[in-house]
């Protein structure tokens, strides 16, 4: 017989009902918000492959900058942790203050202390607005792992995250070779596209064997056709 859930903590939000953390035995976690389930520890394996996925080529550079967009339960966090040097830098956009709060108090077991490690620094706030106030190729990586991905009803120009207009805001605040992961719910062609468009070289995952199974967009910037010569600063755009 399953255990019951137990509400660790409670928070009203302004227009969508309560936001909770629950837990039911060691490692079982859950965040809801009114009847929603928003993440479930159990069920984390598309947002570990993100970060691995987003990273696995940076554990060996001297010293990365990684951006990550969504702290949620720590999991991605933890994920891109583990495939960085101790050099690196990573930058973590989070809406809710009370999700940093729980990531470092009771969800700091789940994730090894992810939250605090001393790579990492949380900014309360939206990541399409940290990107779009990013340097020209300031990051190695950044990864997208928001409750809403891509998908059909994006709109493929103005979308603040996934639009063409925002895809090519993180084109340049990465460094030539970097890497931007993405986590969708389903694959999007429409997506896709507009990653090509943009100079992105792409790889879609579905990580796992069976059941359900996410979408992982990896996609490594690359020079544009008839963009500038090697040795030449990019500007911004």
């Amino acid at each position: 017989m399953a255990l019951p859930w137990k509400v660790l903590d409670r928070f009203e939000t302004d227009d969508e009902g309560a936001l909770e953390l629950r837990q039911r035995g060691r490692g079982d976690y859950l965040i809801t918000v009114g009847p929603q389930i928003l993440m479930n520890s159990k069920a984390q394996r598309s947002e570990i492959a993100l970060g691995e996925l987003g990273c696995r080529k940076l554990k060996t550079h001297p010293g990365p900058k990684v951006m990550v967009g969504g702290l949620g339960m720590g999991i991605t966090l933890r994920a891109v942790l583990d495939h960085l040097p101790e050099t690196a830098e990573v930058v973590v956009a989070e809406l809710n203050p009370k999700i940093k709060e729980w990531c470092l108090s009771h969800l700091m077991e789940l994730t090894d202390g992810a939250a605090a490690d001393p790579r990492v620094r949380i900014e309360i706030g939206d990541v399409a607005d940290l990107i779009k106030a990013s340097d020209a190729a300031d990051y190695d990586a950044l990864i997208l792992d928001l409750y809403r991905g891509p998908g059909p009803g994006t709109d493929a120009k103005n979308d603040p995250l996934y639009g063409s207009r925002a895809i090519e805001r993180c084109r340049t605040a990465l460094k030539p070779g970097g890497v931007l992961a993405v986590w969708g719910e389903n694959p999007d062609a429409g997506f896709e596209g507009r990653l090509r468009n943009a100079g992105f070289a792409l790889k879609m995952e579905r990580p796992g064997k069976g059941g359900y199974r996410h979408a992982v967009w990896i996609a490594e910037k690359k020079e544009k056709q008839g963009g500038p010569k090697a040795g030449r600063r990019e500007r911004k755009g």
